[in-house]
């Protein structure tokens, strides 16, 4: 896409409950239009209870804002950060109406989703476009989205960083057990998405001679797969060290595929086949929020204790000033003013796209205006502010 001149920057998340009284609301919203009962949400709300009914995320977001905003203060770049979730307050339609009435016209939205599918990136275009439609700012107030960022250095950098310290954190812990030898195995774990969205994520191949290629399995699986290898040759230290892909936080109806292995599953055939360490990497998560210190720090670690496997869990991104650099020059790529030319990727899958291709990570519940598409179905994308 062209450069523009924005005159705002929104970061847009998921969002999360901040006490005890938020909890089934905020799963109210997650959930809306599956017409599943209170009940059953409270059956499910078990992790944020033992956390207070609060989410990390939204602390995160807040420290993640204010640590882009003191990047761009300190490259002379005079761009305000506004934040908007998709679940909980503050919710995007808000931001949106909010941004309209303080003078913004041109918004520039960088999500805290780095991969290609449903619901990391059609369903925040789709969020973004309905709110536009809501709100009556369709055709008033432009949003535009950066790129996926799964394979830019300032998302691959720190888990880079991580692993390394992770690999040694864990032979470490063998060697003082008397296990000098022992090899350990590398999980870099992401969400598990059902198999119909894995396999609809990404654009598909068509007849033009233009067409994206298709991705066996989709671009998800293929973009995770495709950045842990990056990951792993920044690695040396992981040279000798066995890997896989692994799936967390599933949920909805147990007769639905989705993505596999669970990672609890994979750590038992992994101590059942001999193995005594592992290094985990939330390859598929940008901040420390729920579903890492749930399905990670607590679930997938006591199942380690269970199994006697050495563990240790690299960080995500989160604040790393890596990572905040990264997320502006991604801004900096679609700029008129402060331009940055540069549009780096580790992988033979990017640069990904600015403006996703026609039927890109279809959404299989109907269409929905979206932004940042070529197939808006209301001509939410590309709009001229006024």
């Amino acid at each position: 896409m062209a450069p523009k001149d924005y005159d705002a920057i929104v970061l847009a998340s998921f969002g999360g409950p901040e006490g005890q009284e938020d909890v089934i609301p905020f799963l109210r919203n997650v959930t809306r239009g599956r017409g599943i009962p209170d009940e059953r949400l409270e059956e499910v709300s078990h992790h944020y209870r033992a956390f207070g009914g609060i989410s990390p995320i939204n602390q995160q977001n807040r420290e993640l804002k204010a640590a882009m905003e003191a990047e761009l203060k300190r490259r002379g770049v005079d761009l305000p950060v506004l934040w908007g979730n998709r679940n909980w307050a503050p919710f995007i339609a808000d931001t949106l109406k909010d941004a309209y009435d303080a003078g913004h016209r041109r918004i520039l939205a960088v999500t805290t989703s780095a991969y290609s599918c449903y619901s990391s990136c059609r369903q925040y275009r789709e969020d973004l476009g309905m709110a536009l439609v809501e709100t009556g700012l369709d055709g008033r107030l432009e949003v535009d989205k950066v790129r996926q960022y799964f394979d830019h250095p300032g998302f691959v950098e720190p888990f880079v960083e991580g692993l390394s310290a992770g690999l040694a954190s864990v032979r470490s812990a063998l060697a003082a057990r008397g296990e000098h030898d022992a090899a350990v195995h590398v999980m870099f774990a992401t969400h598990s998405i059902p198999m119909g969205d894995a396999e609809a994520a990404g654009p598909r191949s068509g007849d033009a001679a233009d067409s994206p290629p298709a991705y066996e399995d989709g671009a998800y699986v293929a973009q995770h797969l495709a950045t842990a290898q990056a990951i792993l040759d920044r690695v040396p230290a992981a040279a000798d060290a066995g890997w896989s892909l692994v799936y967390q936080s599933r949920s909805g109806a147990p007769h639905v595929p989705w993505l596999e292995p669970d990672i609890n599953d994979a750590l038992k055939d992994l101590a059942a086949g001999g193995g005594k360490g592992v290094v985990i990497v939330p390859l598929g998560f940008v901040s420390d929020h729920m579903e890492v210190v749930w399905d990670l720090d607590t679930e997938a670690k006591e199942t380690c204790a269970e199994l006697g496997l050495a563990v240790a869990r690299v960080p995500t991104p989160g604040t790393h000033a890596t990572f905040v650099s990264g997320l502006i020059d991604l801004v900096l790529e679609r700029t008129t003013e402060n331009i940055i030319s540069e549009r780096p990727a580790l992988t033979e899958l990017g640069p990904w796209y600015d403006v996703c291709r026609p039927n890109c990570c279809a959404n299989r519940r109907g269409e929905k205006p979206t932004v940042a598409a070529l197939d808006s179905t209301v001509g939410v994308s590309g709009l001229k502010p006024e």
